[in-house]
């Protein structure tokens, strides 16, 4: 009887989280902005409470921190979005240089192509089928304007939602202790709520100083090459820094790509690509582990696979609340001793002198 308990139990489980990942995919829309505003909140809450024993109202406080966010975003919109919609008109363009500068790759690459195609028109079977309704997919600019207007919509919420969380002060934190009718249960969830706020604040407000460094270093670095619009490339730079491991990535590529378009010569071309790298590997194996290694305490491979599946289920945004959004349920892991065991696992290795003592 008690394993049929178990089982159900397991089952159940299994079949909630299943639920939880359903409803997470098909309400993106309204879940991302209400995440982004709680961990912008939870970001600035250190911040807000030094004001507010400055003497500034939680109300003003709060106006001031958004006010501020608001502003980097537009100046980083303002600064950069002219060069970027042309970039974007002149896609077609970009491709052909690049297709030219790079015809000896491409061209081993149609040989293999038709090689390939030729053999498989050799072994197919001559056979007629339905035919086949191709649905025109919509254009380049109808799909980016429809995912801008939707970044800006899930922005501007979740500013705002962030602004009336830090406005109100404690009063979330009164009444979930209001919740609890022990007085170790309001200790617990006291205690876990500022550890998720400690960890998370901690993490981000770090994280967003190392990312400004380094795409002010990016950027210097590609001016002195004679690279165009280099501080735009250390805006993308700060924004890649926030997706673990594949913003370096595709910072790199993106660089690549318009080095290789801008330059008259491809080995000159490549040194920015390789000088991004190198500045993105320096910050992610040195830089980054000394400053937030001991707070973040993951280890990589719980933030790859998180990373993946956030990534998965919602692109891009869903990359970036990824690492905080693991912080805050290794937090909630630690504080429940049933939890305790997925906490372990999460948690990063430890120095085998240390345990000992």
């Amino acid at each position: 009887m008690q394993d049929d308990i178990r089982a159900l139990r397991r089952s159940a489980g299994t079949l909630a989280i299943i639920a939880i990942f359903v409803v997470a995919y098909f309400a993106r829309d309204l879940i991302l902005p209400i995440m982004l505003g709680f961990l912008l909140a939870l970001t600035f809450s250190p911040i807000n409470r030094f004001l507010q024993r400055k003497g500034l109202p939680a109300a003003f406080a709060a106006t001031l921190l958004i006010l501020s966010a608001t502003t980097c975003i537009g100046a980083a919109v303002f600064f950069a979005g002219d060069t970027v919609r042309a970039w974007s008109d002149d896609a077609p363009n970009i491709a052909r240089e690049l297709k030219y500068k790079l015809s000896g790759v491409t061209e081993t690459i149609d040989a293999v192509k038709d090689a390939s195609t030729e053999v498989e028109k050799m072994t197919a079977a001559p056979a007629e089928g339905p035919q086949q309704v191709v649905v025109q997919q919509p254009g380049l600019l109808n799909s980016a304007v429809t995912v801008a207007a939707s970044s800006l919509t899930s922005i501007a919420v979740a500013l705002i939602l962030a602004l009336f969380l830090l406005a109100s002060g404690d009063l979330f934190y009164v009444k979930l202790m209001q919740t609890f009718r022990t007085l170790s249960g309001k200790k617990q969830a006291l205690a876990m709520v500022y550890d998720i706020e400690r960890r998370v604040s901690g993490y981000l407000l770090t994280i967003t100083l190392i990312n400004a460094g380094l795409g002010a270093v990016v950027a210097a670095t590609l001016w002195v090459i004679g690279l165009e619009h280099a501080y735009i490339w250390g805006i993308a730079a700060f924004l890649l820094n926030y997706l673990p491991i594949i913003g370096g990535i595709v910072g790199t590529v993106l660089v690549g790509i318009h080095a290789i378009t801008y330059f008259d010569s491809v080995s000159y071309a490549l040194v920015a690509p390789i000088a991004y790298q190198v500045l993105t590997t320096v910050e992610a194996q040195f830089v980054t582990p000394y400053l937030i290694g001991k707070r973040l305490e993951l280890n990589i491979v719980a933030v790859f696979l998180t990373v993946v599946l956030w990534a998965w289920l919602w692109g891009i945004a869903g990359a970036l609340v990824a690492v905080p959004f693991l912080l805050v349920f290794k937090v909630v892991c630690d504080n429940i001793e049933s939890l305790n065991v997925i906490s372990n696992f999460l948690g990063a290795a430890q120095d085998p002198q240390k345990s000992e003592v």
